[in-house]
């Protein structure tokens, strides 16, 4: 059952292997969310403005995985991301995202 699972949503991402090679990790989440925890070296760029950042972030030229508390803000920026031509991941919530991180 797990393997019908796996090949019907596809293969997971390897959030590991994104950030080491060189992915940004965005943090959608407010800004006083944002200080209640996150994953070290995020940017918290919250995702009622993440349209209006694309553009700074498609010049780094790197991947993007977004992250919020629950992956519902965080699936909506990475759409927005995707939308403006880069290349970019839903990691879901921060928390979970940090321990696929390790």
């Amino acid at each position: 059952m797990l393997g019908f699972i796996k090949k019907l949503f596809g293969p997971g991402t390897d959030y590991k292997a994104l950030v080491d090679g060189g992915a940004i990790i965005v943090d959608v989440r407010t800004p006083q969310e944002y200080k209640g925890g996150h994953i070290k070296g995020s940017l918290n760029i919250p995702v009622n403005i993440i349209g209006q950042k694309s553009g700074e972030l498609k010049k780094k030229g790197k991947a993007v995985i977004t992250c919020c508390a629950s992956g519902m803000r965080s699936s909506s920026a990475a759409s927005i991301l995707k939308q403006s031509g880069i290349e970019a991941y839903n990691g879901g919530s921060w928390f979970s995202l940090q321990n696929k991180l390790r």
